[in-house]
């Protein structure tokens, strides 16, 4: 659909912030038959990617950035009404993601399309202490913690939330899937921060999360004497924090 005519259709009044139009066309196309999911991943999913890219090579402004922003989470909210609901799973997800207005939208609709699978999720949005995120997991026990959108300062932070929750084992068989933002433009990155798996979309991320199996417990041996030595920093983390 990012290639379709409701797409084409869709970014000019977006970007020149008609609310109107942009809602009405997305009514449109559900009314028509188009899935809810099919918007949120072939449409609104893309349509932020796009923002983000214009803003980020000063083809838009901050103001215009906002307004379209606000416009698709405005359209999200409509969309969201419309999803089908699964039974109930059994399986828990934490979700969070970078601070800012984008990053918010493309974890909500992830939180939304994960409900709507039958999944039980726990959406704490951007900003949240990393200390604070590791009691959350050790009182729910998720099976997945998902970071949505990150901003190429975040890698090393997420890195240290990551080596933190699992140092002390707040749940060891839960999985960390990491998806968009920097994670997307930075091949392998997910990998340095020490991510379980790594999603492009909304829908891949669905797909993974469905077919993961509980992450093994690392063994530690009890007596084992700790050794320090300095550790040199992963060249893509180095590269993230010098990106703009």
């Amino acid at each position: 659909m990012a290639n379709s005519k409701l797409f084409t259709q869709y970014m000019e009044p977006l970007l020149n912030g008609q609310r109107e139009t942009c809602r009405k066309l997305v009514l449109s196309a559900l009314d028509s038959g188009v899935e809810p999911r099919k918007v949120y991943s072939d449409l609104i999913w893309p349509a932020l990617e796009h923002v983000d890219k214009l803003y980020r090579e000063d083809r838009i402004n901050l103001a215009e950035e906002h307004m379209a922003t606000r416009i698709n989470r405005t359209v999200a909210d409509h969309v969201q009404a419309r999803l089908d609901r699964a039974t109930k799973l059994g399986k828990k997800i934490i979700i969070t993601c970078a601070e800012g207005e984008a990053e918010e939208i493309s974890a909500q609709m992830c939180s939304d399309l994960f409900e709507a699978d039958g999944w039980d999720v726990y959406f704490l949005g951007g900003g949240i202490p990393q200390d604070e995120v590791a009691s959350l997991v050790g009182r729910l026990q998720p099976d997945m913690l998902m970071i949505v959108g990150s901003k190429p300062a975040d890698a090393p932070i997420l890195r240290q939330m990551i080596d933190y929750i699992r140092n002390i084992d707040a749940c060891p068989t839960m999985n960390v899937l990491v998806s968009g933002g920097v994670f997307s433009r930075a091949d392998g990155l997910w990998r340095e921060v020490k991510a379980d798996f790594f999603a492009e979309t909304a829908s891949e991320a669905l797909e993974i999360a469905a077919q993961a199996q509980p992450r093994k417990a690392e063994k530690r041996a009890l007596d084992a004497p700790k050794k320090r030595r300095r550790r040199r920093r992963p060249p893509l983390l180095v590269q993230s924090e010098g990106q703009v």
